[in-house]
């Protein structure tokens, strides 16, 4: 099966998903979710990650997690090996426990903002699978690292970071009042949940500003292949034939305005059309779109006749 790209890089900030089996439980009792909980802590001494936000469910987990080292892939390896044997070990079980690869969404940490957005999802998650009555606070769910940001340093696990977070709120760290401002803010946020702000969450690959973004695609180009479908591939090839096209303007210093007001024929302009088909996978449509050359049946013509 095609395997999606893994972009690790010190100090990036991920969220992370994974479901059991078929879609079966990954946590048969509490006992096992303080196992899960136990594996981590020990995933992150050896690693040295760095937990924003975790939410565990029946059968599935979220995690939003920092890596100093840039080592997820090789973190992720042992920590979900271990706990798939630890899990089997204590029900006398064999064989996979969670459903293939995991989910990771690369998201900002520069402190606009996305961060928070991926820690509310998370933290919300009890919320939205209406396992909590209206009358309970957030809090009063176990299970997640919400009720441990309400609580003061020396009562929260060492591999939580919580600063980051808060001061995305706005919120000094290590006050009472901040963090009963931080519970207040949450329980507000619970009352306006809306779905459809979750969605670059739930289907996307990065969750970021623009400069983030193509900041990360320049270093995807290269990495990528056919077996990295969708997303990832689609902006990554759309950045780099940008780039291709800005260094030639560059180069012959045009400005974009100038490239639009020459004749679509113009040597120039095709054998940059040309160079943009040959060096990357972008269409007859897309180049001709952007180089101002008509439709893509004018564009295919002009290659024909100047080859």
């Amino acid at each position: 099966m095609a395997r999606k790209l893994r972009l690790e890089y010190p100090g990036a900030i991920y969220h992370v998903m994974n479901r059991g089996d078929r879609r079966e439980v990954i946590f048969r009792s509490d006992a096992d979710r303080r196992l899960f909980l136990e594996t981590l802590g020990q995933a992150c001494l050896k690693t040295g990650w760095q937990v924003h936000a975790l939410c565990l469910m029946a059968n599935h987990f979220h995690l939003v997690v920092e890596t100093p080292y840039g080592n997820l892939v090789a973190g992720m390896k042992w920590f979900l090996g271990t706990y798939t044997s630890r899990f089997n070990r204590r029900h006398k079980l064999f064989g996979h426990l969670f459903s293939g690869r995991y989910k990771s969404l690369i998201v900002e940490g520069s402190g606009t903002g996305y961060l928070k957005t991926v820690c509310d999802y998370v933290h919300l998650n009890p919320v939205r699978a209406k396992l909590l009555r209206p009358e309970q606070e957030l809090s009063s769910y176990r299970w997640s690292t919400y009720p441990a940001y309400l609580l003061p340093a020396r009562r929260r696990p060492g591999w939580l970071r919580v600063d980051r977070l808060l001061g995305e709120h706005g919120l000094p760290v290590g006050s009472k009042a901040a963090r009963r401002e931080f519970a207040l803010r949450m329980e507000a946020r619970r009352a306006a949940e809306l779905g459809r702000e979750w969605k670059p969450v739930r289907r996307g690959w990065c969750l970021g500003g623009k400069e983030f973004r193509k900041a990360l695609l320049a270093e995807m180009h290269g990495l990528t292949g056919p077996q990295h479908g969708g997303e990832e591939r689609r902006e990554t090839e759309e950045a780099w034939a940008e780039k291709l096209l800005a260094e030639a303007l560059q180069g012959r210093g045009w400005t974009v305005r100038e490239l639009a007001q020459r004749r679509k024929g113009d040597a120039v302009k095709v054998r940059l059309a040309r160079r943009l088909r040959q060096e990357t996978t972008m269409t007859l449509s897309w180049i001709a779109k952007q180089l101002h050359m008509g439709t893509a049946g004018s564009l295919a013509n002009l290659l024909r006749k100047t080859n």
